[in-house]
């Protein structure tokens, strides 16, 4: 699915990417959580593949893996840049667009996890996740839902299916984890994880 040429420095493990906030305004637990996940990648020898700002979740996100040591490689649009105050202490790569912010931050990623997030972050799953309805890619996607952040998210999704709109194979799709540790250990078994046929038709 890639249509961006942009020169990211190569690495040979895994990268996760994370969805989440911007906002400096979200629970502390969120930004708890945010940070302990970028710290959790480094352990594990992970890089963290993010949208590149420097507040919210994605900024605690990124200190917390940079400062365990840990590869960051952040990916802005360049209108965000002042919006979304860059994070520069890290690898960060600057795009022209939404659409391909989005593009980069899939070729660059391994798997994916969805934190507490706003209209963006839904944004973003929901493309992700419509790919993997059309077969467009098997990559393992985990909600990282704090405080059950997401289960209004869930509701919608089983509505859709009560609905016949998405067939109900969809809601395994994902994994759900309530904790960074959860969803640390999720990512180690990701690959056994078989592939699933959502679009039939």
């Amino acid at each position: 699915m890639s249509t961006t040429s942009v020169s990211i420095a190569p690495f040979d493990g895994i990268s996760v990417c994370l969805f989440c906030g911007s906002s400096d305004t979200a629970h502390p637990d969120y930004t708890v959580a945010a940070r302990a996940f970028g710290a959790a990648t480094a352990a594990q020898g992970w890089r963290l593949v993010y949208g590149g700002g420097g507040v919210g979740l994605m900024g605690a996100s990124a200190r917390g893996a940079h400062e365990a040591g840990g590869r960051v490689v952040g990916i802005m649009p360049a209108f965000l840049r002042s919006r979304e105050r860059l994070y520069d202490e890290v690898e960060t790569v600057i795009v022209t667009s939404m659409h391909e912010r989005k593009t980069l931050m899939y070729d660059q990623s391994d798997a994916f996890v969805v934190a507490p997030g706003g209209v963006g972050t839904l944004e973003e799953v929901v493309e992700l996740l419509s790919w993997k309805r059309l077969d467009l890619h098997s990559k393992p996607v985990i909600f990282l839902n704090i405080n059950g952040f997401w289960e209004t998210f869930f509701a919608l999704m089983r509505h859709s299916v009560d609905e016949g709109m998405t067939p109900p194979s969809f809601l395994e799709a994902w994994v759900v984890c309530g904790t960074v540790e959860d969803a640390i250990s999720a990512l180690q078994t990701a690959d056994a994880t078989s592939s699933l046929q959502h679009d039939r038709r």
